[in-house]
């Protein structure tokens, strides 16, 4: 039902032909590699279970790359992206579509866009060649490194120091929670060079993993596997060629980055939603219950309608929020509104959904525990929801001043 539902989505206005076209040949590949989708034990931690998911990880990588679909999450055909700039709605296509099938895949996909974002943005054509083209292929692994231990959600106080050093930067400090961290092949870093206080003194570089100086400290278990890491950097010795854009502009090119990439998280929950109104409808139609099926419930059926509410106003806050980028406009609150209603209303239908299966629900390895387990953390990385509900107050606040400015100039220059 989900699905069929997604194609009825398809036909709104945010939609082009070529994106109805691309969701159809996905799902077809996707059904063509279901082997690739295959798991190991779900919660299996510890450095047995690591080596598992990390595998998985770069099988995914290498299917997606073979497949076609990392070129939409590299910006310019030149360096192996489909097209000049980053489709936003064809992301988000993506992500929900694989979701909706795969947490990790979605995440293989989801990562090498993200990890290479900022050189799609602000790379120089060298850095562009160097990389993008390897990232579209799945022949290497990016990465994202911006949290540190004190600095999560409030990213301006990061405190890694990129110290300059003639023709290269030395960094020191620590980057955390670091997705493909201790599987990625290069880490586009976040440091602070000093330029100004706050914000405005830090810089983006892509650090190597063969980096000397530079090594994975830890890796992080999560209950939803994928690979995470802490990452150590001591005298680490980077090229000024490796800089991402002007010393001192990190800060704007890590939230540029952020506003392509978070409306796909929302879309990403958008797919686990799916997963699991599926999965409720399967088990309220099938489970009998004092002589009726659990379906036949008007607790049940309101339930259910609460659950495609939810689902419906999610994915017209995300595709809103895609097509508006595309157009090249600003969408740091309708990002924030995606990310915030679709991530905390994935959650709810997961949670419903749980409750409809019963004891059988919270199992070890069934479908809708893993969705519970993997739905948990997108409320959190790419900005909390608390952090987006700032991020929309915050604008609200902003455009409201603006406008009554904006009102008294005019009562001012109609007196005169």
């Amino acid at each position: 039902m989900a699905r069929t539902h997604r194609h009825e989505m398809l036909d709104w206005p945010f939609f082009e032909k070529r994106h109805r076209t691309l969701v159809t040949e996905l799902e077809a590949w996707c059904d063509a590699h279901r082997a690739t989708f295959a798991h190991a034990d779900p919660i299996m931690s510890g450095p047995q279970g690591r080596a598992s998911v990390d595998e998985q990880c770069r099988r995914l990588v290498r299917a997606l790359g073979e497949g076609g679909w990392l070129r939409y999450g590299v910006g310019g055909a030149a360096y192996g992206g489909h097209g000049d700039t980053i489709d936003t709605r064809a992301v988000c296509l993506l992500r929900e579509t694989l979701a909706e099938r795969s947490g990790l895949a979605d995440f293989a996909l989801a990562m090498q866009g993200l990890g290479s974002g900022a050189i799609s943005l602000a790379g120089t054509e060298a850095q562009k060649q160097r990389y993008l083209p390897r990232v579209a292929s799945g022949e290497a692994i990016a990465a994202f490194a911006l949290s540190e231990p004190e600095a999560g959600s409030d990213v301006a106080a990061l405190s890694l120091v990129a110290r300059d050093d003639g023709d290269a930067y030395v960094l020191d400090g620590e980057k955390t929670w670091i997705s493909n961290g201790g599987i990625a092949d290069f880490y586009v870093v976040f440091a602070r060079t000093g330029e100004a206080p706050g914000a405005r003194g830090i810089s983006a570089f892509v650090v190597d993993a063969d980096t000397p100086g530079f090594t994975v400290a830890e890796r992080i278990d999560v209950i939803a596997p994928h690979p995470l890491a802490r990452l150590r950097f001591e005298g680490a010795r980077v090229p000024k060629s490796q800089r991402l854009g002007p010393a001192g502009e990190g800060f704007k090119l890590a939230m540029r980055t952020l506003d392509i990439f978070r409306t796909s998280v929302a879309a990403a929950s958008l797919g686990f939603a799916r997963h699991a109104l599926d999965e409720a409808l399967a088990r309220a139609s099938s489970r009998r219950m004092f002589g009726q099926t659990l379906g036949d419930f008007q607790l049940t059926q309101a339930k259910l309608a609460e659950m495609a509410l939810t689902i419906d106003s999610a994915a017209l806050l995300v595709y809103r929020a895609a097509w508006m980028r595309d157009q090249g406009k600003r969408v740091t609150r309708e990002a924030a509104l995606a990310k915030w209603h679709a991530s905390e209303g994935a959650q709810r239908v997961i949670d419903a959904t749980v409750q409809l299966w019963g004891g059988q629900g919270v199992c070890s390895g069934t479908p809708v525990e893993m969705l519970y387990r993997e739905i948990r953390a997108l409320r959190i990385y790419e900005g909390a929801t608390e952090v987006q509900q700032l991020i929309v107050g915050r604008d609200l606040l902003k455009t409201y001043a603006a406008a009554q400015t904006a009102e008294s100039t005019e009562k001012i220059g109609d007196a005169r």
